[in-house]
């Protein structure tokens, strides 16, 4: 009997160790990411995964993001592509396109009154109030 104690401690710890292949675990590791943003404050925000899809190291999650008191065609959705990391979800950088500061080239978060930045249009007329002015294309920043 006395060598079946160190194995049943081992099943003991293994049972108590937690699955972190779910969505409240996915969604703490993005609320981290955000919270680590410069001037974002995530605690104003209701944040929901969407949908999860779970591979063995890496996880793709699709967030929605309501501001607080706002119904939900307020909001945006976000994916994300994490991985597994220890015991815990971290969310992997974005590869920055270099054209729009919120994701891909085609992306245009302000409407259709800005043109896009191929279209050589002056983006810094059409700008929303309060908006930082975004260089032309062929400025090299």
């Amino acid at each position: 009997m006395r060598n079946l104690a160190p194995l049943l401690l081992l099943l003991a710890l293994a049972g108590c160790s937690r699955d972190i292949r779910n969505e409240q675990a996915v969604r703490q590791a993005v609320i981290d990411y955000l919270s680590s943003r410069p001037g974002l404050n995530i605690s104003s925000m209701n944040v929901d995964v969407s949908s999860v899809i779970f591979r063995k190291d890496e996880a793709d999650a699709t967030v929605s993001f309501v501001p607080k008191g706002s119904s939900a065609s307020a909001g945006m959705t976000i994916r994300y592509v994490l991985e597994l990391k220890g015991n815990r979800w971290v969310v992997k950088p974005r590869a920055s396109s270099g054209n729009n500061p919120h994701g891909g080239a085609e992306a245009n978060p302000h409407g259709s009154t800005m043109p896009s930045p191929d279209s050589g249009g002056s983006p810094a007329s059409t700008l929303p109030p309060g908006h930082p002015s975004v260089p032309p294309k062929d400025s090299g920043h």
